[in-house]
């Protein structure tokens, strides 16, 4: 069995909606600094910035699978651009941080259906076996964004406004529209179900109340009922979730998936790595332009080198698979991660630059294979009806752990800042915060070793000696 006709154009046309939202991600991870002097607050308080469009993905992501299903792949994909596209207008506009945190709310439940339905609309047209490489196809132009996105991010900053930042998605959206319209098929279940309505609104409140209440939290915000009664608000909330999911066949989020080893195993284990993965961007550019006074251009121009490497790696993905396996990928691979990022912590000015790009080249590279392989076995025992309901479940604590991984980056930056006294972040703070966001990622290796030997191997094409 053959991959659908035309799959390929289908797969790079998603990949530019996820381009649009990944060099919207990193560009703004660059610019921090300056928006900060604009809206004259903390650049430790602009990290609410990027946690509120996180929190907004993680909020509507669960329902992308059933309004997806329900009003057609197409319609919901080119509303998701729009929204998008008319989100990056309003933050560009924005004149403090309040209406910025509001824009991008908007912008992200654009995102919360553009990636989660465009990943759909592969799994439905592509066969198993052929999964990897059409993943392949669809994440690597969505890595062009973070590719180019913090050196054009402090060309943006340094010689335009930041502003611009969110202006130059109107041309890329009105051009999506238009491509989703003439080549992305209308993909729907063959039967309506009855959407779960307050499903929706105990995951919602549920993930907005942690997420916001790890936000204040890491900015060391102790107002009583602040932090800490959202968060146990989250929990209480989403412990009525759980009891509905249970007595509920039409889930919003379908708790019954965890069934599946490889699809909890992933999820498990890719939750940890992206914890990692969500702070990198958030610490790396304040790093080089607090710690090493580099310009925001220059810091951009260090950062893409990771990104680089992550783009470089996807041709590579698919044999490399195929030769060990997932098991043995997501194991030696993860520990191997985990090394390259913890050596950020050791970064100094005094450092040749040559030496840090080999570095983050490199880590970029093999953080990209591990994602790569946590995407694709996460379906490799869901049935094919199911992939819809998986889709968003999976999407959804993806989201999610990447706006804790910018939560947890902030609180052990801003615990190490109070503990030495320190007025902004030296060098040390930062090299605190990358720690100790290593120790969370070094969790995932032995959770992956516990994938059977064989997992995923009618997508992979891996056969044991």
């Amino acid at each position: 069995m053959s991959a659908a006709p035309g799959f390929r154009t289908v797969a790079l046309i998603i990949a530019s909606a996820m381009f649009m939202e990944q060099l919207d991600g990193t560009i703004l991870a660059t610019a921090l600094p300056s928006m900060a002097s604009s809206f004259h607050v903390s650049p430790l308080h602009m990290s609410v910035a990027l946690t509120s469009y996180m929190l907004s993905l993680a909020v509507f992501i669960p329902a992308s699978g059933a309004v997806a299903d329900r009003y057609g792949a197409r319609n919901v994909f080119r509303t998701a651009i729009v929204l998008f596209t008319i989100g990056s207008m309003l933050c560009g506009a924005s004149p403090n941080l309040p209406m910025l945190v509001l824009a991008r709310l908007l912008q992200g439940i654009g995102g919360a259906m553009m990636v989660p339905v465009g990943r759909l609309v592969l799994l439905r047209s592509v066969p198993k076996h052929e999964l990897v490489s059409a993943m392949s196809w669809l994440l690597v132009p969505a890595l062009i964004g973070p590719v180019v996105g913090p050196p054009l991010g402090g060309l943006i900053v340094t010689w335009l406004s930041w502003r611009w930042i969110f202006y130059i998605n109107v041309p890329i959206g009105i051009v999506g529209v238009w491509l989703a319209t003439r080549y992305v098929p209308d993909v729907r279940a063959a039967e309506r179900t009855r959407f779960d309505t307050l499903g929706f609104v105990l995951s919602g409140v549920s993930l907005s109340c942690l997420v916001f209440g790890l936000e204040m939290a890491s900015r060391g915000v102790t107002a009583p009922f602040g932090s800490t009664g959202l968060i146990g608000a989250g929990i209480l909330v989403g412990a009525l979730y759980v009891w509905h999911a249970r007595r509920t066949s039409n889930a919003i989020l379908d708790l019954s998936l965890m069934r599946f080893q490889t699809f909890r195993l992933s999820v498990v284990g890719g939750s940890l790595m992206r914890i990692t993965a969500g702070s990198v961007p958030f610490l790396l550019p304040l790093m080089m332009q607090l710690g090493f006074g580099m310009s925001a251009a220059h810091s951009g121009i260090v950062t893409f080198v990771s990104a680089l490497g992550a783009m470089l790696m996807k041709a590579t993905a698919a044999p490399v698979i195929r030769r060990f396996g997932f098991r043995r990928v997501l194991v030696w691979n993860g520990v191997i991660s985990v090394v390259f990022i913890a050596m950020c912590a050791a970064f100094r000015p005094d450092w040749p630059l040559w030496i840090i790009y080999v570095i983050l080249l490199t880590g970029g590279f093999f953080q990209s294979l591990q994602f790569t392989a946590y995407n694709t076995v996460a379906y490799a025992d869901v049935p094919s009806e199911r992939f819809s309901s998986a889709t968003s479940f999976y999407t959804t604590f993806q989201q999610l752990m990447l706006s804790l991984g910018i939560c947890v980056a902030a609180a052990a930056l801003h615990a190490s800042v109070t503990l030495h006294g320190h007025t902004q972040p030296q060098l040390d703070d930062f090299s605190v915060a990358f720690l100790v966001v290593t120790l969370v990622s070094a969790v995932a290796a032995p959770i992956c070793a516990l994938l059977p030997r064989n997992a995923g191997a009618q997508m992979s094409g891996h056969r044991q000696r």
